[in-house]
């Protein structure tokens, strides 16, 4: 358990075109800084339908500004030490903005930073490139007012842009009085809509991936996994062929608006927009002939609050290295020993180089580095309980939002980390339905079975093992001569109980044999 004073705590107030939503941040002031949401409040508050003649009226700004004082008593609550408040399309677009600003700093005494459309371009995109482990992209943000599209290559900024509309001035202008499901009003904002991307000609033929931001993106998403049994939760990194959305699509304007309420995934508050919103990612994706579109769990806020810590707190996060840091950081948020980890590390790295050595197992370098991320990460949810770590931890990292990882990543890292023996890692598997090939599954078996050996060889964590060779026997099978220095405490007889998992992974009979360092000169 982290003490108080190593905590930080940050609120952000986001003030949107449809959505009104306070945030409250805890975040880990060691040298990982991880973050870690508090509190999330959501008020559907639509304020670009209070927009008149360009304006925002007297009943929009009391709407917000009821909702910032309310906002603000429950920051009361906690210990927040620092506070960011922004405003986005709503606000940006109201000619009256200042009288917006005026008013709630007058009735609140809250500061509303107005972001412009560079800005929050810039904030969303932020979060995604430094939350994935993807080097070239188009991220995507759909608000009420307008939508927001980044390009960016090697991680770095190329082209920005941000469109006056969004899911909600959508809905206005092409289904005011009719159905979701009108074909006419589909067709005719199709077809507008892709006449607005067709004008940004860096948008054309832009063969990225397509990365989206926010609810109406998740909401697609999630509707889409659960039609299809999905078996993961956690939305960041996941994956949709651009075809799915257009299924997605289809799912909606088939059913009628009163059965969009008891369609599972799919927000009540976004039911009338989610047909123009989904319209957007639709021709996104064909105008820039995307191969994928990958949904983001981080967007605006995230972007504020990364790029805040980057700034005041010496960059602790990394713009080329996301898995690496994000390995470390629930290995703290764990409370792995990180002494044991480099330890079973170490030992596992020296079991492979024998394993290659004697041509009995050939490892990619991407393979490698899973290795390493399972070692670093070996039964973390022995942090809940020891005897069915294993199933706490292929759950755990199967399941939540892990930056710089996509889903099939995730479940190798959870294969990895929660090997304990070969039934389970088949139970893990049927539940992955067929992800990955016969090979793979069979390196990774492996690769687990050479992770569970290193810890047994690490069971004590006093750093005895100093050297590993492996020999073909010239009767019969492999002999294994582990050098050691100091005192074995129980690692011979957990290398005699585990023998079988190292056997997997050589195929054949291995022989055990422990001396001491200075038997061996």
């Amino acid at each position: 358990m982290k003490k108080q004073a190593d905590i930080e705590r940050i609120a952000l107030i986001d003030i949107g075109s449809n959505t009104v939503r306070l945030v409250i941040f805890n975040v880990e002031t060691d040298a990982y800084y991880g973050i870690h949401e508090l509190q999330n409040i959501k008020v559907s508050a639509r304020l670009v339908q209070y927009i008149e003649n360009g304006k925002m009226n007297a009943k929009g700004i009391q709407i917000l500004t009821d909702l910032v004082a309310n906002y603000l008593k429950i920051i009361a609550q906690y210990q927040v030490k620092r506070l960011i408040t922004v405003a986005t399309a709503a606000v940006r677009n109201s000619e009256n903005v200042q009288e917006i600003v005026d008013h709630v700093y007058h009735k609140t005494g809250l500061n509303i930073r107005v972001l412009s459309d560079e800005e929050e371009a810039y904030y969303g995109n932020y979060a995604i490139r430094y939350t994935f482990d993807v080097y070239d992209g188009l991220s995507v943000d759909i608000g009420g007012g307008s939508t927001e599209v980044t390009l960016f290559k090697n991680k770095e900024i190329v082209k920005t842009h941000s469109f006056p509309f969004g899911a909600v001035s959508l809905t206005r202008q092409f289904f005011e009085g009719k159905k979701h499901s009108d074909p006419e009003a589909i067709k005719a904002t199709r077809k507008w809509i892709k006449q607005q991307f067709q004008k940004v000609d860096w948008l054309k033929g832009a063969k990225v991936p397509l990365i989206g931001i926010g609810g109406s993106a998740r909401n697609i998403a999630e509707v889409y996994q659960l039609q299809n049994n999905y078996p993961l939760a956690g939305m960041h990194g996941y994956s949709m062929q651009p075809k799915w959305v257009d299924e997605t699509l289809k799912t909606f304007t088939t059913l009628s608006y009163d059965k969009l309420d008891s369609l599972d995934g799919l927000s009540k508050d976004r039911k009338d927009t989610i047909v123009s919103a989904t319209i957007v990612f639709q021709q996104l994706l064909n105008v820039i002939d995307a191969p994928v579109f990958l949904l983001s769990r981080f967007g605006l806020r995230e972007g504020l609050l990364i790029h805040y810590l980057n700034e005041h707190e010496n960059e602790p996060y990394s713009l080329y290295s996301v898995p690496q840091q994000t390995v470390i950081r629930l290995s703290a948020q764990y409370n792995i020993q990180e002494i044991a980890t480099n330890q079973r590390i170490t030992i596992s790295d020296m079991l492979l180089d024998q394993l290659e050595k004697n041509d009995l197992l050939t490892v990619d370098a991407e393979h490698l580095q899973w290795m390493y991320y399972g070692a670093t990460l070996y039964m973390l949810g022995s942090f809940i309980e020891s005897d069915s770590s294993s199933q706490h931890t292929f759950y755990i990292i199967s399941n939540t939002n892990i930056p710089g990882f996509d889903h099939p990543d995730r479940a190798r890292l959870a294969l990895l980390a929660s090997y304990k023996n070969r039934s389970l890692y088949k139970q893990y598997l049927r539940v992955l339905d067929d992800w990955f090939s016969e090979e793979e599954e069979t390196l990774l078996l492996k690769l687990g079975s050479i992770i569970k050996f290193a810890e047994a060889l690490n069971d004590s964590h006093v750093n005895t093992i100093q050297n590993i060779a492996l020999e073909k026997n010239t009767t019969k099978g492999y002999d294994l001569t582990i050098t050691y220095s100091g005192e074995i405490v129980s690692e011979q007889f957990q290398a005699e109980k585990q023998r079988n998992h190292f056997e997997r992974a050589v195929g054949d009979h291995v022989n055990i044999y422990f001396q001491t360092a200075n038997a061996s000169n």
